[in-house]
């Protein structure tokens, strides 16, 4: 017999939640408050902590997780009593840049180990379209010994979570939802149009769900990159960026995106995504591979821009010090993944240049495992010829410019970078900074 949804608000089934990152913790934290749920995660740790009472990615506040009844769990047999199984794993890029389904396989293969007559697989996991029908199926059939479409069907309803966003939260953002069968999607918009006060739109196929997902961030990738490529020609004409876009944004159609760095786990990976299924059916695509050229490209061109600062201020270069502050994608989250600092990073260094990194958010363990750098404490970020502002965390907004001179080597030649447009141009110049910014 076949799920519904009658069981599940009634509690005679269960729902889980496979992975408890950034997407999957606040989707389970919602679903508990209408559903018996189950909160799975392959990390042990993870799972110690969050029945310590604590999310440290900070989505999840204290006290709403308290108030969550989340069975949390890291053993896989404890998926049996579920019929409604939802997965929530990362699917990053590999150092080719070509999508790396490992974490979506494994998931599909854990969870088939477990699927029972009647259930329902849903991913949420940003993919190119085709992976849940093509490559998820297949592994929940073999690993189940289960026939799809007889025996369970499944379902995909992409994520659309922003990290350190308080305002677009689960609840906030309409669910799109898809189902192989018209009572799956049916089921689908049911549950997650319990807990999402936006609504749900019921794509017509999985496979414009999962191409609706992928097209999301592709599109402020391309938005971003021609902010960056303006940035690039407005430096070499001697004009301020920002300046143009304040003016150009006076028009009420004009689009208020920024130059920037361009990491995180959607916006930087979700155009390979596509890009990859494009060239396999036998297409090249030129604009988005341009729009991700451009956007990989910004952390060196910052390094050279800190290198040209220091020379024109009379600096050494080889043996410099120059202190970045912030190391995570985004401002206020303490999250590294594909962060693209560590490009700034690793190209100041091609130059013989000592590289400190401050960030006040991120975990020093992760930072080192991950990318093999050694975080310095804000008080040691000292005697620098020049420093890098990379991240807009509140911390360093509220900093006092004046302060931080004491933090140069030189203050008579002390030099700022400000890739997000932190301080104030006018007052930071008046200050006697030499400052740029992208």
């Amino acid at each position: 017999m076949m799920l519904h949804f009658d069981d599940l608000t009634a509690g005679r089934e269960r729902i889980a939640v496979i992975g408890l990152g950034y997407v999957g913790l606040p989707l389970a934290v919602a679903l508990a408050g209408h559903f018996p749920v189950i909160g799975f995660d392959i990390s042990s740790a993870r799972i110690q902590g969050l029945q310590g009472g604590h999310d440290r990615t900070g989505e999840v506040e204290d006290a709403a997780l308290a108030a969550a009844s989340i069975t949390f769990s890291c053993r896989d047999e404890d998926l049996t009593s579920a019929r409604l199984l939802i997965v929530a794993v990362p699917t990053p890029i590999d150092l080719h840049r070509n999508p790396d389904l490992s974490p979506i396989q494994k998931a599909s293969a854990l969870v088939g180990k477990r699927l029972t007559q009647g259930a329902v697989v849903v991913y949420e996991s940003t993919v190119y379209p085709g992976v849940t029908e093509d490559i998820c199926v297949p592994i929940l059939e073999q690993t189940s010994g289960l026939v799809f479409a007889r025996d369970f069907t499944v379902g995909y309803s992409p994520e659309r979570i922003n990290p350190g966003d308080k305002t677009h939260t689960v609840e906030n953002i309409v669910k799109v939802v898809s189902g192989s069968t018209p009572q799956t999607l049916e089921l689908l918009a049911d549950v997650y149009g319990s807990i999402i006060a936006a609504g749900v739109h019921r794509a017509s196929s999985i496979k414009v769900a999962e191409a609706a997902k992928v097209i999301e961030n592709t599109q402020r990738d391309l938005n971003i990159a021609l902010m960056n490529e303006l940035a690039l020609i407005f430096d070499r004409l001697g004009i301020d960026t920002f300046e143009v876009l304040e003016a150009a944004g006076t028009k009420w159609n004009f689009l208020p995106f920024r130059p920037g760095l361009v990491g995180g786990h959607c916006i930087g990976v979700d155009p390979y995504y596509l890009t990859y299924k494009a060239q396999e059916v036998g297409y090249h695509p030129e604009v988005i591979l341009a729009g991700r050229r451009i956007n990989d490209g910004m952390g060196k061109y910052i390094a050279e821009k800190t290198v040209k600062m220091l020379i024109r201020a009379g600096s050494r270069v080889n043996g410099a010090r120059v202190g970045i502050f912030g190391l995570t994608f985004k401002e206020n989250v303490p999250d590294l993944r594909n962060t693209r600092v560590v490009d700034i990073r690793n190209e100041l260094e091609e130059y013989g240049i000592r590289v400190l990194v401050h960030d006040p958010l991120a975990d020093a363990g992760e930072a080192m495992e991950e990318y093999g750098l050694a975080l310095t404490s804000f008080d040691n970020m000292r005697d620098l010829d020049a420093a890098v502002f990379a991240v807009s965390h509140k911390d360093y907004v509220a900093l006092d410019s004046i302060e931080l001179r004491s933090h140069f080597a030189h203050p008579d030649k002390a030099i700022i970078l400000d890739i997000k447009g932190i301080w104030e141009k006018k007052q930071i110049i008046s200050a006697g900074y030499s400052y740029w910014r992208l």
